[in-house]
C-alpha cells in the first residue's frame, strides 16, 4: 500500500468550449412574491439584468425603481380606512 500523495493538476477545471468567465451570466437570486402584482412584475424584471453587459444594468435598475415608485404613488392614491373620529380618544 502506497501512502504517496497524487499531485495536484496545473490545469485547473475543464471549461466548456466558448466560456467566457466575463459574459452576462444569471446570479439566480430568489425573488418572493409580494402578493402585489405590480410590484411582482418589477421585481421579475430585475431578472432581465442577467442577460445583460454590466452597463445594461443602469437601464434595467431605473426602469424597475420607476415602476416601483409608480406602485408606490398609486398605493398613496387609493382610499384607505377612515380616519378615526375626533371623540375616539376621549372618555366620559
Amino acid at each position: 500500500m502506497s501512502d504517496a500523495v497524487p499531485e495536484p493538476s496545473q490545469e485547473g477545471p475543464v471549461e466548456p468550449a466558448g466560456y467566457d468567465p466575463a459574459a452576462p451570466a444569471p446570479l439566480h437570486v430568489p425573488r418572493t412574491p409580494t402578493g402585489n402584482a405590480e410590484v411582482d412584475a418589477q421585481l421579475e424584471r430585475l431578472g432581465d439584468a442577467d442577460h445583460l453587459a454590466t452597463d445594461g444594468h443602469i437601464e434595467v435598475y431605473e426602469d424597475v425603481h420607476r415602476g416601483l415608485r409608480d406602485a408606490l404613488t398609486a398605493l398613496d392614491a387609493r382610499p384607505g380606512p377612515p380616519a378615526p373620529s375626533p371623540s375616539y380618544g376621549t372618555r366620559s
